[in-house]
């Protein structure tokens, strides 16, 4: 329907008070008097683009989704589905190797026979899997995902303090100016005696814009922390995650120190593996195992990665005393 409604005069033909509402439409200037009684104008024209300028910010958010998901998205998930892997194969391996252990106890007439391979298991390392040791060694030597995460953040808090400050812009200087005085006196109407020098004139849709403004920008106000807190995520590692892993060797960045720096890639992903962990069987169970460990009184009968594995196999070994 008709976005304006102006008072034309009485002596007006529809004709005329229909060129009156299209005339003030476009011009969208407020003619009014200072203090001091001088005339000043104000153009009211933002409010005639505010619906397109929404539709320009909704471009705009979107840009670093799309940034994201062409850019980084593709490779992030390649190593999500790798590191989920081997994680799960580390677990399911030392469960099994346990379960080997144990039948050659069963199988032998010596029962120091089981410790024996116990002792030669924690020598030669059976437990460890290099590929994903190295592999997570060499992302955190690596910054791609980190700049395009950084840099897609930077991009929604500019986006997102741009569109506040255009809000508060509109809201400060137009969105209070519901009703403007119209001029039509110009060109061949500018000598006629009959028309008013000034025409009262109402936006309809003005409380619909204030809905739509206060709306967006609550919203984006809120979102700005969000945005903030993401992305001082990688200010620090989640050792949370990683502690849990100490348990099977092949996951032994903290007791060896090779976590450097958190800007790089590797955080990314266990940011992302953090939010994903649902995907990961084996984090479950080796979380209970290592409530179970902080909770046990003699924590010398669980002291080695061994005894946990043999928790998860099901199976209860109870180490003899020299």
């Amino acid at each position: 329907g008709s976005q304006i409604s102006c008072f034309s005069p009485t002596n007006f033909t529809g004709k005329q008070s229909a060129y009156t509402d299209t005339a003030c439409w476009d011009s969208l200037i407020h003619h009014g008097f200072d203090a001091e009684g001088r005339a000043i104008t104000k153009s009211l024209w933002a409010l005639k683009v505010f619906p397109y300028s929404l539709l320009v910010v909704a471009v705009l958010m979107y840009l670093p989704y799309l940034l994201w998901r062409y850019a980084a998205a593709p490779a992030l998930h390649c190593d999500l589905l790798f590191i989920i892997d081997e994680l799960d194969k580390s677990y399911n391996r030392s469960v099994r190797l346990v379960q080997h252990m144990k039948k050659i106890q069963q199988a032998s007439a010596e029962p120091e026979q089981f410790w024996e391979e116990y002792e030669r298991a924690r020598r030669e390392r059976y437990f460890e899997f290099p590929l994903l040791e190295r592999y997570l060694s060499c992302k955190q030597h690596a910054h791609a995902l980190v700049f395009i995460y950084i840099l897609r953040n930077l991009l929604l808090l500019l986006f997102l303090a741009a569109t506040c400050l255009y809000l508060v812009f509109l809201h400060l200087n137009i969105f209070f100016q519901d009703e403007f005085s119209c001029s039509i006196k110009t060109g061949l109407l500018q000598a006629e005696p009959n028309i008013p020098p000034l025409i009262p004139c109402k936006l309809v849709f003005f409380s619909v814009f204030q809905i739509i403004s206060l709306s967006v920008g609550s919203v984006y106000v809120l979102l700005i922390p969000v945005v903030i807190y993401n992305a001082l995520q990688l200010c620090q590692w989640d050792k949370g995650l990683l502690s849990v892993y100490e348990m099977l060797p092949a996951f032994d960045l903290l007791s060896r120190r090779m976590l450097t720096c958190p800007l790089n890639d590797l955080n990314v992903i266990l940011l992302f593996l953090r939010a994903n962990i649902s995907e990961l069987t084996s984090f479950s169970r080796l979380n209970a195992v290592s409530a179970l460990r902080e909770a046990t009184a003699n924590k010398e009968d669980i002291d080695t990665v061994i005894d946990f594995m043999t928790l998860l196999a099901g199976l209860e070994t109870t180490k003899p005393k020299h």
